[in-house]
């Protein structure tokens, strides 16, 4: 084998061992509560590029069906929170990386606010909008 092919097989193993320990990086650092689980400020819709801000009128019947639909997407769980505090952050793991993304719903004077973001990366491609868009929508029917 030439040096070239030898390099270029090193290459390959090292791209791969470097990807390898991000993919393990990404599922195995830790979430912090203290971090993610903070009360939505904004208080109109925004889309940003690594998530969204939704604002709707609510009450605690939106909010326990809101925290529903949201149990039940996939590789979905709560952070923190609860319906009965009015305030819950879910992680929403990607399937193939398993990428987080944080979503927090907060019942505050009538409005359900609601703040998905990424926590890797500059910009989620739109997938925390269209999250939210979704279950603001199954949550009104």
């Amino acid at each position: 084998m030439s040096i070239s092919g030898r390099v270029k097989r090193m290459v390959f193993w090292i791209g791969l061992a470097v990807l390898v320990a991000f993919m393990v990086f990404v599922r195995v650092s830790p979430i912090d509560p203290a971090v993610w689980h903070v009360p939505v400020a904004a208080d109109q819709d925004r889309d940003l590029a690594g998530g969204a801000v939704r604002v709707v009128p609510g009450d605690a019947e939106m909010l326990q069906r809101m925290d529903a639909v949201l149990r039940d997407v996939p590789r979905t769980r709560v952070l923190d929170g609860s319906v009965q505090t009015g305030h819950i952050t879910y992680v929403t793991r990607s399937a193939v990386f398993g990428f987080p993304d944080m979503t927090t719903v907060q019942l505050r004077d009538g409005e359900i606010r609601l703040f998905a973001r990424l926590r890797f990366g500059a910009s989620d491609l739109g997938v925390n909008r269209a999250r939210l868009e979704r279950v603001i929508s199954a949550a009104q029917r």
